[in-house]
This record gives C-alpha cells, structure tokens and sequence, in this order.
C-alpha cells in the first residue's frame, strides 16, 4: 500500500495566473488533494455545483473573493468555499487544496472574469448583438441549450460534403454556430502545439530572408511559445536557410512551467509531454533526423538549433514585457490570442504591434478574425498576399475546430470585398507617412 504522494514532473492543470498538481491517486476516493502555485490569481469567477473546497494557504498573501465579500489571507489561514457560491482569488500564494467530492467535468461553472488577472479595458468587436450574448449565456435548471445545440450540430457538421459546406446559406449557418460558440464558450490557455505547424508560413518566413545582407543581425520574436515546438521549427527553418545569418531569437510565454520545458528541448518521441496532441505527427523521418538527437524514446533539440534563443516567462499583455524587449525584424503571435476574450485579445495585438521595427513583419493566426482585421485596419497594416492561401489552409487542426469551437477558423470566403485583409496571416507594418503602394514581392529590410 502506498502512503506517500509527490508532486508529479509535470503540472496537472494550469492557467493563466496560475499552475496546479494534482497529489494522488488515494485511497480515499472521494477526496482530491492539490498544491497550486499561484502566480496572479484564478483567472474566472467560478460556482461549484457539488463540490466543497478548503484552501489552506502555506505562504504568499493574496485574497479571496466569495458570495461577494473580500478576505485577505496569509500563511496558516485556512478557506473554506461550499457548493453554489461564487467565488475566486488573487495574489501571490502557494496553496493545498481539499476537494470533496473529487471535481467532476460540469461541476464548476463560469461566472465571471477576475478582473486581477483578466483585464478588460477595450471595446468589443464582437459582443454588439446583445440578444445573441444573453441567448449563447441563458441557462436552464443550470443547463446550457446553447452547448448542447452546439455538440449536437458539430458531428452533423464535419460530415457535410465539402459542396454542401460551401453552399452561401449553409456557410452562413456556420457563422451563425460559430458567432454562438465564440460567445458561449469558455476561454482557456492551452498548450497544444506541433513541430512543423504551419509550412506555408514557415516557407514564407524564409523567403523573406532574401533582403537580408550576409552575416546581418537578424531579431524575432515569438510569442506565446507554449512548450517550445513553433520556436524551435522557425529557428531550424532560418537557420537552414541563412546560415550565416546571427539570429537572435525571444520566445515568451505566460507558463512557467511550459517555458523551462520548452528551454530544456527535451522531448519524448513515444508520447506528447504537457499537451494533449502527438507534437512530432507532421514531420518527416528526415526531418526528425536534422532537428533531433535520438536517445531511445527521448529525443533533443540539436544545439545549432538552440544557439541564439532566449527564453522568457512573461504576460505579452503587459507594455513593460515587450517594452524590454525592443524592435524586432519579425514577430510570430499565433494561437494564443484566440483564447481570449474578445476585448483583451484586440488590446494584447495593438500592444503586440508596437514591438515590429518599421517594415518590419507581424505573423498572427490563430486569433478571431474581426478583431485581427480591425485592427490591422485600424493600424494600417499592409496585408501579404504570397501564400496568403495556403497559410490560411496550413494547419488543419483551427479548419478543424470551425465552426463549433471558439478557435476554429471560417473557411476563406473570396466573396468577401475585405478577403484580401481578413484572410491573412502575415503583415509588414509601414509607417503610415511613408508608407508606399502595395507590392506583390515581400522582402525583408535591412535593419
């Protein structure tokens, strides 16, 4: 019989304020442990509908927001939070949590977000048509018609024929799921990712090498680098093709735990570490041979791979983390900013794009789209159209989430006056007073 748990190597949940283990499993099966390391705070408002939870708090200080009343906490005070009552917390704090009954898929339901972790200080572009958001958020007997319309119309919908799917009015149905998915369903960070993700994007990433001078300074940035595959991949994609090239490269991500696993470059060939998604499933053999050594089952970034990258634990949300960062020749954002809401999503790429030096390059996917074209709009942005296509059809996992998942992304519609725009991933950031006619060739220019 076991008596003595650890923490396992890898967090069991996590968020954006903060990382959580799971202790177990034990022999008391009606009862969960977990130790949270708490970095801001839980990032929603939250009701339990079954579940008691006592926090006992080992050290940091922070507060506790339950049934509307505000408690400060400190080491060796302990919280107790019963079923049906709204609550969250903030602060800076290491926790052990009790849960009885052991927490259950459809137990915990989203209120509202933690204004301490989660700012909302932009308008949306998206929340407008009020009904739709009260429709998309009405519960009955603590159910959601919207969810359960929504699975059930996401199985009928992937085996449309391509034909059909393509026909105005149902590619105007949809729309209309995923206008409702957008509003109705939670966001959360996620650390699924792919080597190789998107070739299309890498291809043009290196074609807009050509302007570079031999041995120039070439800066990139990446953000939202998750576990550390996208990083690695744009690396290994420059590195090939500009040798001589001096890359200095910044790879952020709001994880700490996903930041020093994706530093190590360590990986597992035979199952997906801290994601849910086979990482290495779009490589080839050959190119598992060139990115890796192979230990067995383990494999590892090579070391020329590596050289140049830093790695960074920060919020790309915050002014001061890019600030520090300065002007950067390309900058890849993709599929984080989809997992928030619509108004902290649209502030984080204006911020975003204040880090692109003058001509400079923005990459940004995974994101919704009226809010990528408002403001690309808004900003002046000169969209590329050399593989805009086949970028947007690059990584068939968003094609896939659409139209039933907040993340999916819309089919491209060249019936659209605005499709050149909104369909595109890439973008060069010209000052607006000296900004020249478009261009058909994309070259990068020199620092």
């Amino acid at each position: 019989m076991t008596y003595i748990n650890s923490l396992p190597t890898s967090a069991s949940f996590t968020e954006k304020g903060l990382l959580g283990y799971t202790l177990g499993p034990l022999k008391q099966k009606d009862v969960e442990v977990c130790y949270i390391e708490v970095e801001k705070g839980h990032d929603s408002f939250v009701i339990s509908k079954k579940i008691t939870r006592l926090y006992y708090v080992l050290s940091g200080s922070g507060r506790f927001t339950i049934d509307g009343h505000k408690y400060d906490v400190g080491p060796g005070m302990l919280v107790e939070v019963p079923p049906k009552v709204e609550y969250s917390y903030s602060g800076t704090m290491k926790l052990i949590v009790l849960s009885r009954p052991r927490w259950f898929s459809g137990n915990d339901t989203f209120t509202r977000w933690n204004p301490d972790v989660v700012r909302r200080d932009s308008t949306s572009v998206v929340d407008g048509a009020s009904w739709l958001t009260r429709l998309a958020r009405l519960r009955i007997f603590g159910k959601s018609p919207i969810s359960a319309y929504l699975r059930l119309n996401e199985p009928l919908w992937k085996h449309l024929p391509s034909s059909l799917a393509a026909f105005g009015p149902t590619r105007s149905y949809g729309t209309f799921l995923h206008t409702l998915a957008r509003i109705q369903n939670v966001r959360a960070q996620a650390l699924s990712t792919y080597f190789l993700r998107n070739r299309p994007q890498l291809e043009l990433i290196r074609r807009l090498l050509d302007g570079k001078a031999k041995a120039d300074t070439l800066r990139v940035t990446l953000l939202g680098c998750s576990t550390g595959a996208e990083a690695y991949s744009v690396a290994w994609r420059i590195r090939c093709a500009r040798p001589d090239l001096k890359l200095i490269m910044h790879a952020i991500d709001i994880s700490k735990q996903a930041v020093e696993f994706a530093e190590c470059g360590v990986y597992s060939a035979a199952a997906a570490q801290l994601t849910n998604t086979p990482i290495f499933e779009r490589m080839t053999a050959a190119e598992m041979e060139e990115l890796f050594d192979r230990d067995g089952n383990v494999v590892r970034v090579k070391s020329w791979i590596k050289e140049g990258i830093k790695w960074q634990v920060g919020d790309v949300g915050e002014p001061e983390v890019l600030d520090a960062l300065g002007a950067q020749d390309i900058v890849v954002a993709n599929n984080f900013l989809c997992h928030m809401e619509v108004s902290e999503a649209e502030r984080c790429l204006r911020n975003i794009a204040r880090l692109v030096s003058p001509h400079g390059y923005l990459f940004v996917s995974g994101i919704d789209l009226d809010v990528r074209t408002k403001v690309a709009c808004d900003l002046g942005w000169r969209p590329l159209q050399e593989l805009l296509e086949e970028i947007h059809e690059g990584d068939p996992c968003l094609r896939g989430f659409w139209p039933c998942h907040y993340g999916g992304l819309e089919p491209l519609n060249k019936g659209r006056r605005d499709w050149r725009i909104r369909y595109a991933a890439a973008f060069q950031l010209v000052p607006r007073e000296t900004a020249p006619p478009i261009r058909h060739e994309n070259v990068l220019a020199d620092a």
